[in-house]
């Protein structure tokens, strides 16, 4: 079973320490499993948290037996760094243990020199910060979070979850992911300067709401030529009155919720099969396979190929 150790320094902020703790336990792979054993270590044994004190049952050798090591931020970035953190993690990354961090947590990484040279991201209030006292990271302030690779930063709090549902990916795969999404109560459409592989599960509505059935026919028609008149006489109503529901219900249009919707199932194709692009634009519902690459990239951040490369499963069907 993959090993979490989540590393809870003094001053840690609670909210990006129970990100990965909540995220990482509740996932479960097909069979039911528990996808993820975690830890929750320090360098002594009572920690302050602020309004409160935790106490952890492992230490740092805890970093030395774990596959990923998760960094949650600090109130006080400034804080230097604890000798024996900084030789703990910079043990862990020499044998190429996986190491991330939630929000201010990519200073105690980039303090244990684990950033020198690479692309990294933290909260937007601290990216200037950052930036002026690592100035051998190249610190981006417009992204949720960044993958190197072995190393990897994320944005705010929030953004700590995209990271953590992007590494189940990385792990288990979409579906995998997207259990834990739900969850969690994912904020499913993540828009903004985000250019990385964020899980991307069907936007959805309140249970109850008048859109749900909707959705779930768009869904599960989403290969047809649907047009919005299509959409809007399946729903009853005019288009313009469809637009309106669908802007107040999803935050988006209903082409664009389509399209979105035509994406995932891509995403799933691209993982688990060796179909060409060309033709899992057409099973999608793209009208060409040119169509598809242009409206994966704008969704995803990157091309169908790049896609498959970063996620495509050793066991794929032929």
């Amino acid at each position: 079973m993959h090993t979490v150790a989540v590393l809870a320094l003094e001053g840690v902020i609670p909210f990006d320490l129970s990100t990965p703790i909540e995220v990482f336990t509740r996932t479960r792979l097909p069979d039911g499993r528990p996808g993820y054993r975690v830890r929750v270590c320090s360098e002594r044994p009572d920690v302050d948290a602020g309004l409160f004190t935790i106490r952890t049952s492992w230490d740092l050798d805890a970093l030395r037996d774990a596959d990923t090591v998760l960094v949650p931020g600090t109130a006080d970035p400034s804080r230097p760094l604890p000798p024996t953190v900084r030789d703990a993690l910079r043990g862990a990354a020499a044998a190429g243990t996986r190491i991330a961090s939630v929000c201010s947590g990519s200073f105690v990484l980039a303090a244990a020199g684990l950033l020198d040279g690479l692309r990294a991201t933290t909260h937007w209030v601290a990216a200037d910060r950052l930036a002026a006292g690592y100035p051998g990271t190249d610190v981006d302030p417009d992204v949720l979070y960044v993958d190197n690779g072995q190393i990897l930063t994320s944005a705010g709090a929030a953004a700590g979850l995209d990271l953590c549902l992007h590494m189940i990916r990385r792990d288990y795969g979409s579906a995998v992911a997207a259990d834990a999404a739900r969850l969690s109560v994912m904020p499913l459409e993540r828009e903004g300067g985000q250019a990385q592989f964020i899980v991307r599960e069907q936007p959805s509505t309140p249970r109850g709401a008048t859109l749900e059935p909707l959705l779930r026919w768009m869904e599960e028609h989403a290969e047809r030529d649907l047009t919005l008149a299509d959409i809007a006489a399946r729903s009853g109503t005019s288009t313009r009155t469809l637009m309106r529901h669908f802007r107040e219900q999803t935050g988006t249009t209903p082409l664009r919720w389509l399209h979105r919707a035509r994406v995932r199932r891509a995403q799933h194709l691209l993982e688990t099969t060796r179909h060409s692009v060309e033709r899992v634009a057409a099973q999608v519902g793209f009208g060409s396979a040119t169509a598809f690459r242009d409206r994966f990239k704008q969704i995803t951040g990157v091309s169908p190929h790049a896609y498959r490369r970063s996620f495509r499963s050793a066991t794929s069907e032929s």
